[in-house]
């Protein structure tokens, strides 16, 4: 019996060392970090907003990481396939998400299988965001906030409200602000944000929720009305536009934006290191402006900060994808 007491404290100390020696390669390891390329995947397919700000940002991260970022386009099941490659990757810092707004608060509240949780994630940084703007037909006799609620509440599910699909951030919007000042319109979905905002123009619908950069052309040609955006401060695309918080709505803040993220465990070395090569790559005049260009305006976080939203967003969508009873297509 002794004998066996005096393997089992060798092998004890032999684990031990062994886990000791590991610990130090793997601390060793983060300080190098990186040695190789890294894998940026995208939750949508190239073209879109979420791919260009992926593509403004990648040359210069990976100049000053001394690493080559690599964009992956892994779009399809609303950026759920994206989320599931990178949650199950090593958590060494060579396999990120950008992450997108949707995909890290809405789609945990409409997909009951999810095959990833928000919490197999470490957050990085938010990278930018894009607000949106509620717009009417022209013939509504409304210029404000505040008139559009008067008469949505005299005229009961008199008026039509577009969107890109049903569970699109756009049709979330809409529901937010139903609730938000209890009014009733009802939803009209079409296949895509150029088709909701063509309907507004057309009079299929009287009201949208739109993209402010994309819906600029037709407002400025008096074809759409501005009356408010989404966010909690006011748009530099549209800076005499109040926001909905300001306009007697307060905290109401719909915004899409993008992030990296990394898979759960990953050392705390590695996401300083990328989290401070990405905020001085945002400080740089000319991603700043490219940014702006697409329509984004920089928004660089602490992770603790990009954590904070996650967790209050997913709350927020939990409550409306309830209220409105929404089940994904």
């Amino acid at each position: 019996m002794g004998k066996l007491r005096l393997v089992s404290v060798g092998a004890g100390i032999a684990l031990g060392a062994l886990t000791l020696s590991i610990g130090h390669a793997q601390a060793a390891e983060s300080r190098a970090y990186p040695t190789k390329p890294i894998r940026l995947v995208l939750p949508f397919p190239p073209g879109g907003g979420v791919d260009v700000v992926a593509r403004i940002m990648a040359p210069k991260l990976s100049e000053t990481l001394g690493q080559q970022v690599i964009v992956d386009n892994r779009g399809g099941a609303a950026g759920n396939i994206a989320a599931e490659i990178v949650a199950k990757s090593p958590p060494d810092g060579y396999t990120l998400l950008l992450g997108f707004s949707t995909v890290m608060t809405v789609n945990k509240s409409l997909y009951p299988n999810l095959p990833f949780d928000p919490k197999d994630f470490e957050p990085i940084t938010q990278l930018s965001t894009s607000q949106y703007v509620l717009i009417v037909h022209p013939s509504l006799p409304v210029k404000s906030v505040a008139e559009l609620v008067r008469l949505a509440k005299a005229r009961p599910r008199a008026l039509n409200y577009s969107s890109a699909g049903v569970a699109s951030p756009l049709h979330l919007a809409g529901e937010l602000f139903k609730s938000r000042a209890g009014i009733d319109m009802v939803h009209v979905p079409y296949k895509g944000g150029g088709p909701a905002a063509t309907a507004v123009v057309t009079g299929e619908a009287q009201v949208v929720f739109g993209s402010v950069a994309a819906s600029l052309g037709h407002i400025n040609a008096g074809k759409l009305r501005a009356l408010a955006v989404t966010g909690l401060k006011r748009s530099s695309l549209a800076p005499e536009l109040p926001t909905i918080h300001e306009s007697g709505y307060p905290n109401f803040n719909v915004t899409a934006w993008q992030s990296y993220l990394a898979p759960a465990g990953t050392p705390r070395e590695i996401v300083n290191r990328i989290h401070s090569a990405t905020v001085e790559v945002l400080r740089v005049p000319d991603i700043v402006k490219a940014v702006n260009k697409a329509g984004n305006e920089v928004t660089a976080t602490t992770p603790e900060q990009l954590a904070q939203i996650i967790r209050s967003e997913s709350d927020v969508w939990a409550k409306v994808i309830k209220f409105a009873n929404i089940r994904a297509d």
